[in-house]
């Protein structure tokens, strides 16, 4: 059971945040809330930004040599291109999170793909490494947006019982995403030309998710902590079909509005511990992900693997068989053994593979392989545990936050893997990277909450 923690202490003249979304326990009475096609339809849709994240991210990083050639890129901008659309998610995540606990989730789901569309497809006309670099920004800045708003919606909208399933299948469709690039640029000629039109193909799914968005109602949960009951209320008979009033929105009409929430309610007293680990699990797992599959086919090169396309390909399916099988644990085990198991196991990979640097491509692409199938189960918990770490009034703000300080750690891990791979060799490489997972591994065994069963909605009555 989910513990109660006591209120966070209020800033002077401030109304303290209420905690009753990730405190008050369900009614013992209530029935289990269905799956409704509503669900389906809002996790449908809140897949668009983690598919446009990993083509986005599969695809620059596929082109780079090519576009190293034809731009005559140097070690420096092709870091800053790997690393731009991570840049703008910090932006994007930061930004944009706390707008959405001011203003609603809504308009921010709905107009940041506008912005992701026209920048992917003005990445055919861009022929220069600076407005390259701009535009990547700006599509980063657009799905960290999404990164803070789509996964504190779904999990506001989600029944508790399959809120992990739900919420982790996000990051399957990253690696679908992924992969789908890795394959596209594994068998086409990558010319300066193809390139850019595959950097552009991006604007198809980002344009598909937008129409598919337009209709997406305000979270019932958001509405309630504001006081607008009747709207919430509507919602939820409308789409949910549910009709019983919560005790929270039988008052909240009379009630007054909270304040926006501050950063700085994030680090009050009984919420500081469970930001700051989301902080330091959430950089340390993506951290070695993103710069090794940013840079996957230079590491290849680098252990010396002939057919270094076929084992491309082995890997990226590793990535999606990892990430499909890799949600029945989330749901099952429960978010902290989770965590705990798949740090230690990512740790021991690259400590093997640092080890092992001398040996045949062949003998270090084992631990290699178990790395890539692992990982992309463990990265489903990125998009489940934030959302259950933060109270309603903080959920966007919070989540915004991890996403934002977790791509700091990507973008770093990106720009600094291509010149340590170049200077260390991969041995070195893979052993930094392994003592940043061992940090998270204790860091998760010191902080890791249980968070399974903690609410992220009002408890409803049908």
């Amino acid at each position: 059971m989910h513990a109660v923690e006591p209120p966070s202490p209020a800033a002077p003249g401030r109304t303290p945040v209420s905690t009753q979304a990730t405190s008050t326990p369900p009614a013992a009475s209530a029935p289990p809330e269905p799956l409704t096609g509503f669900h389906l339809r809002v996790t449908a849709t809140t897949f668009g930004a983690n598919f446009s994240d990993g083509y986005a991210l599969g695809t620059i990083g596929a082109v780079l040599p090519a576009l190293s050639t034809s731009m005559h890129l140097s070690g420096i901008w092709q870091g800053l291109l790997g690393s731009s659309a991570l840049i703008g998610l910090f932006f994007g995540s930061i930004t944009l999170g706390r707008v959405a606990d001011a203003i609603g989730r809504q308009k921010v789901y709905l107009y940041n793909f506008v912005l992701i569309a026209l920048a992917s497809a003005a990445q055919l006309w861009a022929h220069g490494p600076g407005l390259l670099f701009v535009l990547r920004l700006l599509i980063g800045f657009g799905l960290g947006a999404d990164y803070a708003v789509g996964p504190t919606l779904l999990s506001e909208f989600a029944p508790r019982r399959l809120r992990g399933v739900l919420l982790g299948s996000l990051t399957v469709l990253w690696t679908v995403g992924y992969v789908l690039s890795n394959i596209l640029t594994s068998y086409l000629p990558l010319t300066d030309t193809a390139a850019h039109w595959l950097l552009a193909s991006g604007a198809l799914p980002a344009l598909l998710v937008l129409l598919l968005r337009i209709g997406i109602p305000e979270s019932p949960s958001w509405l309630a902590s504001q006081g607008r009951a009747d709207e919430a209320a509507r919602i939820r008979r409308r789409y949910l079909g549910q009709t019983s009033p919560t005790a929270e929105e039988a008052t909240a009409s009379t009630a007054e509005p909270p304040p926006a929430a501050r950063y700085r309610e994030l680090f009050a007293r009984g919420q500081a511990a469970k930001t700051w680990f989301g902080v330091i699990f959430y950089s340390a797992q993506v951290l070695p992900y993103f710069a090794i599959y940013t840079f996957m086919s230079q590491i290849l090169s680098t252990l010396r693997i002939n057919d270094a396309t076929a084992q491309n390909l082995v890997l990226n399916l590793a990535l999606l068989s990892g990430g499909v099988l890799g949600l029945w644990p989330v749901q099952r085990m429960g978010r902290r053994p989770f965590t705990i198991g798949t740090f230690a196991v990512l740790t021991v990979c690259l400590a093997l593979m640092a080890v092992l640097s001398g040996a045949s491509g062949w003998a270090l692409m084992i631990p290699f392989l178990v790395y890539t199938f692992v990982m992309a189960g463990a990265s489903n918990i990125t998009q489940v545990y934030p959302p259950e770490l933060f109270p309603t009034a903080l959920r966007g703000s919070g989540v915004g936050f991890l996403n934002g300080t977790s791509r700091v750690a990507s973008a770093v891990g990106t720009f600094v893997l291509p010149v340590s791979l170049t200077r260390l060799g991969v041995g070195w490489s893979m052993g930094w990277m392994a003592l940043v997972l061992l940090l998270g591994t204790a860091v998760s065994m010191a902080w890791a909450p249980e968070t399974r069963d903690a609410p992220t909605a009002e408890d409803w009555h049908h």
